[in-house]
């Protein structure tokens, strides 16, 4: 098992939350139909497991531990939703029967486990003859901003040292297509698709978030813990985040690899 690089702290959920079918999934969306049972792993806060639930028949969310797992649940409550079961399950040995599912879905979740190609393996093994296995992941190594500031070339690279470190892989979106064949599956569409930030709300938003994460997190932890980086190095680089957020030609771009596999 890997660890989970980004942790639940309250800015990192900031982040989390504002994910939808509309902005994680669109690829899926066609496959989406009211009769389908959905399998979500790694559901994190939630958003996109309920949007899920408003298309298919049911959902089943899961999470490598109860306290992930009682966020997802926290918000099903609060917004009165019934359809959807919860469970803690490890990917790389998932426990539910052979062909249990119609669509297995995974978003930002194979960049972070340990054996990416067993955790596809799962997911076939779950998944109906004739149905689908989505994942979609993030590829840092693409990530492309305007203004070119040192600090947050900095950044970036203390992230991916730091995944590599908890047995990640923070480049996996191009990696996506050779897992699943590895995998066994055969029936693949890969596509590519991105989120951008460059309004002066989405560059508050974004670099704010990312200012905070990177002193307030499991993330800042792990570095200054490791060696990797000291209290004056992450406040540093929270205050280029800053800048950047306030700079009138910020714009930032994260690239993602998405995978549709029929079984």
């Amino acid at each position: 098992m890997a660890t989970y690089t980004h942790g639940h702290h309250a800015s990192v959920l900031r982040s989390h939350s504002n994910r939808t079918i509309a902005n994680s999934a669109a690829y899926l969306e066609a496959h989406l139909t009211p009769g389908a049972t959905l399998l979500d792993i790694g559901a994190g806060p939630g958003t996109i497991t309920l949007d899920f639930a408003s298309r298919v028949a049911h959902v089943t969310a899961v999470e490598v531990s109860e306290d992930a797992l009682d966020l997802s649940r926290r918000l099903a409550a609060e917004r009165g939703v019934t359809d959807i079961d919860f469970a803690v399950q490890d990917v790389h040995a998932l426990t539910f029967p052979d062909a249990s599912f119609d669509i297995t879905h995974a978003h930002q979740v194979l960049q972070h486990v340990g054996d990416p190609v067993q955790a596809l393996r799962e997911m076939r093994r779950v998944t109906k003859p004739g149905g689908i296995v989505a994942a979609r992941d993030a590829d840092y190594a693409g990530f492309i901003w305007w203004p070119l500031l040192p600090e947050l070339d900095e950044w970036l690279d203390l992230y991916r040292r730091a995944a590599r470190a908890n047995g990640g892989e923070p480049d996996a979106g191009r990696r996506l297509r050779g897992w699943a064949r590895a995998a066994g599956l055969t029936d693949i569409t890969a596509t590519a698709s991105t989120w951008c930030y460059a309004t002066p709300e989405e560059r508050v938003w974004w670099g704010g978030m990312w200012a905070d994460r990177i002193v307030e997190s499991a993330l800042a932890r792990q570095l200054t813990a490791s060696g990797m980086a000291t209290d004056a190095d992450l406040h540093r680089i929270s205050d280029a985040w800053r800048a950047w957020a306030a700079d009138g030609d910020g714009w930032y771009l994260v690239p993602h690899g998405e995978i549709l596999c029929r079984v």
